[in-house]
């Protein structure tokens, strides 16, 4: 399926195929599990305590691609010399609200004032749990963050902007557009999502997935997904990659069509190319779904012949090419 340009209808942007988000009808079936569910969709006891030690980062990787998962989709890349910070999120609930909405599971791993110098910061698209409103502002004063670049998806430099990010820093690209950072390139490309921070003002702004090029070692941040035939493209054009980073949590049958839980990811990582490693993202830290919180990373682990890597949360990790990692700290 060939990579284009993402296109309007009016104000609104289009997914790469045709995309619903459910109907009221769905919305009212899964109502009842929400309120009335079995499932433990938050740990019983205190995770952790998770920490980062930044005197790791002043030492280069050895291997040249080092990552650091801080929960969620939120992760610190270091790849062949240049430093990208994915979705951060160190807001205490992943909502419009600080009183209400989905609480964290475990603190912030560091400050963000403590992180390394950052040379991007990527925000893949403007949902609560991708984009919090004083993550963004903390980072915009930070002096550790002053100078650097951030990529975003159509339209929403505008939000960084209000956050207090100068929008001189702040680079919006299309799908299929790249941009140098030092000696990696990031290029924007498809995914099968929606955008919105209010029900008022969905699809006005584009959300994209990420390859992250650099001289030695490739990786994808697939951000929010549903399966869609493109994964393939992607794989033939910007793979083989090191390490493909897919959405394994908040999912719901209800919802696969913008959401491509485990089954889906392993899938989409098979499709992609199935070379590297699958680092399962989009769970562990919130309360978004209907499912056990521990149920997509369970179901992910027990595929056999897959190549995971999933480390514990905070802890700057080097990815080594074809060399599993299965924490269990979620056990």
């Amino acid at each position: 399926m060939p990579l284009r340009a993402a296109e309007k209808d009016g104000r609104k942007f289009l997914n790469p195929i045709p995309t619903s988000l459910g109907s009221f009808s769905v919305m009212l079936k899964t109502m009842p599990k929400f309120f009335f569910g079995a499932a433990e969709r938050s740990p019983k006891t205190v995770l952790g305590p998770f920490s980062t030690d930044a005197g790791i980062y002043a030492t280069p990787p050895q291997s040249g691609l080092r990552v650091t998962w801080f929960g969620h989709s939120s992760s610190l890349v270091e790849i062949d010399g240049v430093r990208i910070l994915i979705d951060p999120l160190w807001d205490e609930r992943a909502a419009p609200t600080t009183w209400a909405g989905p609480k964290r599971f475990f603190p912030p791993t560091i400050a963000l004032g403590d992180l390394p110098a950052i040379d991007a910061v990527i925000i893949s698209h403007d949902h609560f749990d991708h984009l919090g409103a004083e993550t963004i502002r903390q980072l915009a004063q930070s002096d550790n963050a002053r100078s650097a670049r951030w990529i975003t998806p159509l339209g929403v430099g505008a939000i960084l902007s209000g956050f207090g990010v100068d929008p001189s820093r702040c680079t919006e690209l299309n799908w299929t557009e790249g941009i140098a950072v030092g000696r990696v390139t990031v290029t924007a490309l498809p995914a099968r999502h929606f955008s919105g921070r209010s029900l008022f003002n969905r699809f006005q702004t584009l959300w994209a997935s990420f390859v992250l090029a650099g001289l030695s070692h490739r990786v994808y941040y697939g951000a929010d997904s549903g399966e869609w035939p493109g994964f393939a493209e992607i794989g033939k054009q910007f793979g083989p990659f090191n390490l493909t980073m897919l959405e394994i949590g908040a999912y719901d049958p209800a919802w696969a069509n913008i959401h491509m839980g485990p089954d889906g990811a392993v899938r989409s990582f098979r499709a992609l190319g199935g070379q590297g490693l699958l680092m399962p993202i989009h769970w562990g830290l919130f309360d978004l779904a209907l499912h056990s919180w521990t149920q997509p990373i369970e179901k992910v682990s027990s595929v056999e012949g897959l190549r995971l890597w999933s480390p514990t949360p905070g802890v700057p990790t080097e990815v080594v090419q074809e060399v599993e990692l299965r924490s269990d700290w979620w056990r």
